[in-house]
């Protein structure tokens, strides 16, 4: 009897569990958004914005929301780092994708990134939320330019390609043109942690929609 309750508690108490990539170049603030969200959700708050170094690699937190789980994985910007992120796109559920919005400079990199990001394979059919970041720097830019840059440097990128190598196949950039114009964008301060919380409550939302579309 005390295995068959404790196995029916086990069953009532299950949280289904997601992966959440955080990805963006370096300085853009993602391990920093990453330590805002353990101190926001746990009882053991993330490390203070003066004591997070650069990542090397990866850092890994995880949050226990109703009925799920989300484990955060920020895997570190540098060129040559960036070359392992297909590694984790098999088993992501969902991507976070955070830009600098007070470096204007590095932005069409940013750009150039995201774009390999969506166009992988593995997460055209993943929830994908772009975060600018750094709402709390002065003349930081506005949600309404960010997204405004990228459609500006994707139109711009389409044109080139198309004066390079003909007219771009009707059906090679529909996905990526799909998910542009679905694009949820968002302000944050991963520093004061404004708009965090929306940017957790959007990914649960998403990965618990995605799950049910994938059960049917």
């Amino acid at each position: 009897m005390y295995h068959l309750l404790s196995g029916l508690y086990q069953q009532l108490t299950r949280k289904d569990e997601y992966n959440v990539l955080i990805l963006g170049l370096d300085n853009a603030g993602k391990t920093t958004l990453l330590e805002k969200i353990k101190t926001l959700y746990n009882p053991t708050p993330g490390l203070p914005p003066d004591k997070i170094a650069p990542t090397v690699g990866q850092n890994m937190g995880k949050i226990t929301l109703p009925s799920t789980i989300l484990q955060f994985w920020d895997l570190g910007g540098q060129r040559d780092i960036r070359l392992i992120w297909p590694r984790y796109y098999d088993d992501c559920h969902a991507v976070a994708y955070v830009v600098d919005a007070a470096d204007r400079e590095r932005l069409e990199e940013g750009w150039e990134v995201f774009e390999n990001v969506l166009s992988a394979p593995q997460i055209l059919g993943v929830p994908l939320i772009l975060l600018a970041n750094k709402q709390d720097v002065p003349d930081s830019m506005t949600v309404e330019e960010i997204r405004n840059h990228y459609e500006e440097w994707f139109q711009r990128r389409q044109r080139e390609h198309a004066a390079e190598m003909g007219p771009v196949s009707p059906t090679s950039e529909v996905p990526t043109a799909e998910r542009m114009a679905s694009l949820n964008v968002q302000g944050i301060s991963a520093i004061e942690g404004t708009g965090v919380r929306d940017a957790v409550n959007w990914l649960f939302i998403r990965v618990q929609n995605s799950r049910q579309r994938s059960d049917h």
